[in-house]
């Protein structure tokens, strides 16, 4: 009887040293899978997560200081598209690059689906998804649509007209004008490293 006591006391002790390897072993995993979650990545979980389960609203600090309100709509490979949260009754949409965030804030909700791992995909991620910020800026040109263009020195209006690998050609006019040569009052070359937001 002595016998069978130390044995389920010695298995007792086995399992208890398996059960705490394995919780230290999932905790090692998770610690490194989080250490590889890039904002990009954090940002696209709230764009993907669905209204009815949290809220997609969240405060945005840019490098320049300009806090806003965005909901996040989606997500490209260094972009994120978002409607911009005012007092205006107007609907105006945005992309902002990734490297222009300063800050994030998040609800305690937000977080929690931002961290989560995200569930397999069977099918491969969608097409914005590949896309990097100077393809998003040539479609503009391309489309010839008027932007507000969020620079860390100030706004500008106008037309974006060539992209080039690190900047943009844009020609200013005013606010509600079609870009002609006639309205145009000055054409500037931006470099994208200032660029903070682009404003539809």
């Amino acid at each position: 009887m002595r016998w069978d006591k130390l044995f389920e006391d010695l298995e007792s002790q086995l399992e208890q040293e398996l059960t705490a390897e394995e919780l230290d072993l999932e905790a090692e995993e998770e610690r490194l899978r989080l250490g590889r979650l890039s904002v990009r990545d954090r940002i696209a979980a709230l764009g993907d997560a669905p209204e009815d389960q949290i809220s997609r609203r969240c405060g945005v600090t840019l490098t320049s200081g300009l806090k806003l309100t965005l909901r996040v709509v989606s997500c490209g490979r260094d972009w994120f598209s978002a409607d911009v949260i005012d007092d205006s009754a107007r609907h105006v949409q945005c992309i902002v690059p990734i490297a222009s965030l300063a800050g994030v804030t998040l609800t305690h909700a937000q977080v929690a689906v931002s961290l989560a791992a995200p569930a397999a995909q069977a099918a491969p991620p969608p097409l914005s998804a590949r896309l990097s910020l100077a393809f998003v800026l040539r479609d503009l040109c391309r489309r010839r649509r008027a932007v507000d263009l969020v620079l860390t020195t100030g706004a500008l209006h106008g037309t974006i007209d060539r992209v080039g690998r690190d900047h943009v050609d844009v020609a200013l006019h005013e606010p509600g004008h079609v870009r002609r040569d006639s309205e145009v009052r000055e054409l500037r070359m931006v470099p994208l490293a200032v660029l903070q937001m682009i404003r539809m």
